[in-house]
């Protein structure tokens, strides 16, 4: 009778401990839960975006290995070639390069294919000059958004305001005028034609 007893007391401190066990993973559970959307809330609320805090040198790391992934040729291709020119840039100049670097470096590149399509396009070659799109277009998303012909025309005739352009002789102090508010946002033989409309 007695080894009865005993048997039914270990059976109840069992039961109890089981409880208390699940009573305190429970609790911490919710306590874990709570740090959790606070986390959460605070993000939202102070519009906190981790991937805004990336440099453009991750960003475009990044997008090669969505681009790898994803099996994008062209991207990838043109990623890894954009990669290349940073990468010789830091070498040649023995330092490493942050993102005004990087975006003149993009500056350079988007210019030279922009001349290479005009090549290709003149030189009746068609097929490469949609290559060279493809590429181009991939390249112009580490860039702030290309402003419009007539967003480039508003800008083009407040600088002719502002310098009293009149003509042709103006048109260098005019660039120069213009292209820190241009520059990365517009393709700069655009802005020459415009310029030349203009002042004629």
């Amino acid at each position: 009778m007695l080894v009865k007893k005993q048997q039914l007391f270990l059976r109840l401190e069992q039961g109890n401990s089981t409880k208390n066990q699940q009573l305190f993973v429970k609790e911490k559970w919710l306590q874990l839960s709570s740090v959790l959307i606070k986390l959460i809330e605070n993000l939202v609320f102070q519009d906190k975006d981790p991937i805004a805090n990336l440099s453009l040198l991750d960003n475009i790391n990044q997008d090669l290995k969505t681009a790898m992934i994803g099996k994008d040729v062209v991207a990838r291709d043109t990623i890894r070639m954009l990669l290349s020119e940073i990468k010789k840039y830091e070498i040649d100049e023995r330092i490493e390069a942050d993102d005004v670097i990087i975006t003149t470096l993009i500056n350079k590149t988007v210019k030279q294919r922009r001349d290479s399509v005009e090549q290709f396009k003149n030189g009746g070659r068609d097929d490469l000059v949609q290559k060279e799109q493809e590429q181009l277009n991939v390249i112009l998303r580490y860039l702030p958004e290309q402003l419009s012909e007539e967003e480039i025309q508003a800008l083009v005739q407040g600088g002719i305001d502002a310098l009293s352009a009149s003509s042709m002789k103006d048109m260098g102090r005019l660039m120069g005028h213009l292209k820190p508010q241009l520059e990365g946002k517009a393709d700069m033989s655009v802005v020459s034609k415009i310029i030349k409309n203009l002042l004629s």
